[in-house]
């Protein structure tokens, strides 16, 4: 690996490796206008994502007026129609993603995505957008099934085995990546240009980058 400190970089997928706001938001929108619900807007949505699509429609519908029972449950899969049938209109790898992806590639580090996202959504995502087949894993946040999803240090252990094994180190743009990292003893890297509810100075993280161009040089010197 040519002397680089760490065999493994894992990513968290939205807010942190791909800017996935305004697809998200619109999905929402579409689950809230069969409730006849105002509109959020992508600011508001975005301190709302992070926990999966589930918990974001919650949310949603406590923003707009609260959560009936049963509305999340019939809601929730019309959510999920309308997502993966626009799921990358709008989403894109965050600046400087791709050039870090490449630079770890060069360096024979194994990359792979942790999410709390459904997998079969990471998945349809990162491949619309190139990047599947660039991991060496992609675990969802149903992957390992219930209890499985960050802040579970879980589907971090298991990007680490999955990886076959080595120092790692997790980026993330929450406090739930944090806490999984920190609970799988890995090293965590916060990105301040995540869905952030505030400043990512906050959340704990080992490091903080505020742009993907210090990734690698910061992981170099570790």
């Amino acid at each position: 690996m040519n002397g680089f400190p760490f065999a493994i970089v894992g990513f968290d997928l939205d807010g942190t490796l791909v800017d996935t706001l305004g697809d998200l938001a619109a999905a929402v929108n579409h689950a809230l206008a069969q409730m006849d619900r105002a509109p959020l807007s992508e600011a508001a949505v975005r301190p709302m994502i992070g926990r999966g699509a589930r918990h974001m429609l919650e949310q949603g519908l406590i923003a707009t007026g609260g959560a009936p029972d049963g509305a999340v449950e019939r809601l929730y899969p019309e959510l999920l129609r309308f997502y993966e049938a626009h799921i990358a209109v709008q989403s894109h790898p965050f600046p400087g993603a791709i050039a870090a992806l490449d630079r770890l590639d060069a360096l024979g580090v194994r990359t792979a995505v942790v999410t709390n996202k459904v997998e079969m959504l990471a998945r349809q995502l990162l491949g619309e957008l190139g990047l599947a087949d660039r991991m060496a894993t992609i675990i969802g946040g149903n992957t390992l099934g219930p209890g499985g999803a960050k802040p579970s240090p879980a589907p971090i252990r298991a990007m680490i085995e999955r990886c076959g094994g080595g120092r790692a180190a997790f980026v993330g743009d929450s406090i739930f990546d944090v806490q999984a990292a920190r609970g799988a003893d890995v090293l965590s890297v916060a990105v301040g240009f995540g869905f952030l509810d505030g400043p990512a100075e906050t959340l704990g993280a080992d490091h903080v980058i505020g742009h993907f161009d210090e990734l690698v040089p910061l992981l170099g010197e570790l």
